[in-house]
């Protein structure tokens, strides 16, 4: 009989994660039978079953979820061992996932892959824009080795390590730009348009509104800053969106920028990793130089 191995393992996690046959094989980057016979061998291994095979996607035996439990710490304990002779190079080297949420990604991310691939040549950047809270599980989950999100997190098992600060400006149609900027009361009267739920974008800009529990009726909202500011063009309301995307999303839409009264609406924008990382000190080198990238944008 075979021994368990950590290819049994990886597939299983990746089976795990996407309860699908079809989508873990192409993670894994092998066919579905293929897969398929790896995890009946897996399960002949261990005796018991670790999967219930549905017509369209599969769920795990209660075997199967605290496999999973396990195998996720073991996947993640071999993977820091990498690390931790990484470490030990000096400079950052190889494979470095890095999540980065939707509202800082279109506008830091590129100038930052340039900044780090210049100064880390033998650096495998891999980007993965999502909002805050899959980052964070997944960085506490050990698939992702830091993010760039909008602090705080405030999960203890997280270093947070501030890069800068950044005002929130307003946007509204061209033609209201000579209008007063309108204080956080008056704009709870306004039509405002916010990103949708689970961006932490969206509770910033409803806390300085001071909106609570009670959104207007006549509130909408967008999956994307892009089409906020396009609505706003259009005439459909006002909107708040990070200064670092106020070049790129206005030059195409007919809207007018403003800076907000005192006291100004701003957010802190971080590194996030785990506190066990080995890659922590060249985590922090790698942060100081994203600060320069994102001060530079300003």
């Amino acid at each position: 009989m075979k021994a368990l191995s950590m290819k049994h393992l990886r597939y299983f996690e990746a089976l795990a994660l996407h309860r699908h046959f079809g989508r873990a094989a192409e993670a894994c980057a092998i066919s579905q039978p293929a897969l398929s016979i790896q995890m009946k061998e897996l399960e002949d291994i261990l005796g018991a079953p670790l999967i219930e095979r549905g017509a369209r996607q599969i769920s795990l035996t209660p075997l199967g979820t605290d496999f999973a439990l396990r195998v996720r710490g073991i996947l993640q304990a071999v993977e820091e061992l990498g690390d931790l002779a990484r470490a030990s190079f000096g400079p950052l080297t190889g494979r470095l996932r890095i999540g980065v949420i939707p509202t800082v990604a279109p506008y830091l991310l590129p100038r930052i892959m340039k900044d780090l691939s210049a100064q880390f040549p033998d650096l495998d950047l891999r980007p993965r824009e999502a909002i805050t809270q899959r980052l964070v599980e997944d960085l506490i989950e050990g698939r992702l080795d830091a993010a760039l999100v909008a602090l705080p997190v405030s999960e203890p098992s997280l270093t947070e390590y501030p890069l800068f600060d950044e005002e929130f400006i307003l946007v509204r149609p061209e033609w209201d730009a000579n209008k007063p900027v309108p204080n956080p009361e008056t704009l709870r009267e306004m039509r405002l348009l916010l990103l949708e739920e689970g961006h932490c974008f969206r509770e910033q800009a409803i806390s300085f509104c001071k909106l609570g529990s009670a959104l207007p009726r006549d509130l909408m909202e967008g999956s994307s800053l892009t089409t906020l500011v396009q609505m706003v063009g259009a005439g459909i309301g006002v909107t708040l969106i990070p200064q670092m995307a106020v070049a790129v999303e206005t030059r195409s839409a007919a809207v007018a920028v403003a800076r907000l009264p005192a006291p100004r609406p701003s957010r802190t924008i971080g590194l996030v990793w785990r506190k066990t990382n080995p890659l922590a000190s060249q985590l922090a080198q790698m942060a100081d130089l994203i600060r320069t990238s994102g001060t530079a944008t300003d």
